[in-house]
């Protein structure tokens, strides 16, 4: 199941991220997002974990509870949404 992750402190790195929910089970992957630009945390990230039972309790257990001094908001990811294009190449 792939885990959104809210509400991150900007100082955690993906292994920190990882080592909070692997106290609910294995986790596949444990990525924050960062801006492109400034290489600096977005604030949030995912967590994919391979044993639904496990993802639950995480998400149960992890959704509003502090970490690193903010209270995470933490559910299923949905998919992403396809964005419209760039620029003005579709204007003739």
């Amino acid at each position: 199941m792939n885990i959104y992750v809210g509400n991150l402190s900007y100082r955690m790195d993906d292994g920190e991220l990882r080592e909070v929910f692997e106290a609910y089970g294995e986790v596949s992957s444990a990525r924050i997002i960062n801006d492109r630009e400034t290489g600096r945390s977005k604030g949030f990230g995912f967590v994919e974990m391979p044993d639904d039972n496990a993802a639950n309790e995480a998400i149960e257990a992890l959704n509003g509870k502090e970490v690193g001094g903010r209270n995470l908001r933490v559910n299923e990811a949905r998919p992403r949404e396809p964005r419209p294009p760039r620029g003005d190449f579709n204007r003739f």
